[in-house]
């Protein structure tokens, strides 16, 4: 009963089942451990900081420490994120820069004429 023509047919094809990828899976379990280590680095850093107040001068110094492991797990578990987006397929490398024309490749530009840009043609 189909026609023919130009457009006949399915116009996708059959979908993939996606499997179960262990390097999807290790980068997503990467994921969740150091957010879980952030959030328990930022809690260590809480209670130091409250113990510091109270007089406690090494908590100073361990208060430093978690804050900057805190710091270090968050920027580990953004990078991992943007890790797994990409192998998703979400999000794209950027593409090359050849073949951009800069200002100074540009060659100068001459004085207006007058009467403008049809009179120039």
């Amino acid at each position: 009963m189909s026609t023919g023509g130009k457009r006949a047919g399915a116009r996708r094809g059959t979908r993939r089942r996606p499997a179960l990828q262990p390097r999807l899976l290790g980068l997503a379990l990467a994921v969740t451990v150091s957010v879980v280590a952030w959030g328990y680095l930022v809690y260590a850093a809480i209670d130091f900081g409250a113990a510091a107040r109270g007089g406690d001068r090494d908590a100073w110094w361990f208060l430093a420490l978690a804050s900057l492991g805190a710091v270090a797990c968050l920027f580990v578990g953004l990078m991992l994120v943007a890790r797994l987006l990409r192998e998703l397929g979400i999000t794209r490398p950027p593409e090359p820069e050849t073949g951009r024309v800069t200002p100074t490749d540009r060659p100068p530009r001459s004085a207006p004429t007058a009467g403008g840009h049809r009179a120039t043609r």
